[in-house]
């Protein structure tokens, strides 16, 4: 029986970098576009208990957005949180958690399989599940893949919606939302300038679909177990044969 390889942890990037860049324009205009999404697609959200798995501008940024009683950000141990653990192995019970938010968290991890694995597990039946990436065909992505530390600083890659896709259903989600936005190119030039208002002006017309950032919400299954009870007519003609035979 052969050792099951460790499990890859995430790259560490200094959290100050990506505060820094979050707290530019170009990372307020993308902030504001991403918490506008999450608070329509929390609408609909109840329970008790929320989750905000990775740092992503502040604790003030998604948690109030939430209507669940408890919130709580996890963080990697270099960045600042209520609770402190890795994405790919969360220190959380199972089953124990209504809705989970990851904005961007996949696109930082080596093995963003393993934090929906990890999702699955702690999310309660019909909990959901809200994740936010950049769109691989998108403007914001292809500055990604050609800046030599990523974009935004430490991101590993990006990841489409129809792979997440497939992921979610492998592990029994259902996906029950999806949309684009944000048709502002990713130069801070163009934000001081005001061309990237009139680029959300013009992306709003079109609805959405070039948006360079998507929000995919999931829910994840419950199976209920039908009992299969026999047939009376079977049971009748058991019970004649039984009777003959005596």
């Amino acid at each position: 029986m052969t050792a099951q390889a460790p499990l890859q942890l995430a790259r560490a990037t200094p959290p100050s970098e990506l505060d820094a860049w979050l707290g530019s324009p170009l990372g307020q205009l993308l902030l504001t576009a991403e918490r506008d999404a999450v608070a329509t697609a929390l609408d609909d959200v109840f329970g008790y208990q929320f989750l905000q798995i990775g740092h992503w501008g502040t604790h003030e940024t998604f948690l109030p957005l939430a209507r669940l009683p408890r919130r709580a950000l996890v963080a990697e141990p270099e960045a600042p949180g209520d609770c402190v653990s890795h994405a790919a192995q969360l220190a959380i019970l199972s089953q124990s958690v209504d809705a989970v938010l990851l904005p961007h968290t996949l696109e930082f991890e080596p093995e963003p399989q393993a934090v929906i694995r990890e999702v699955e597990r702690i999310l309660v039946g019909e909990g959901h599940l809200l994740v936010l990436g950049f769109e691989p065909s998108g403007s914001w992505a292809a500055r990604h893949t050609l800046a030599r530390r990523g974009f935004p600083p430490g991101l590993v890659g990006t990841l489409s919606r129809r792979r997440l896709r497939d992921w979610l259903t492998l592990l029994g989600f259902d996906v029950v939302g999806s949309r684009r936005f944000l048709h502002a190119l990713p130069f801070a030039s163009l934000v001081s300038a005001g061309i990237n208002r009139q680029l959300e002006r013009l992306g709003g017309r079109l609805d959405g679909t070039l948006g360079n950032v998507y929000l995919l919400k999931a829910r994840k299954r419950v199976y209920t177990l039908t009992p299969i009870r026999p047939r009376r007519r079977s049971l009748t003609r058991l019970a004649g044969a039984v009777g003959a035979r005596t």
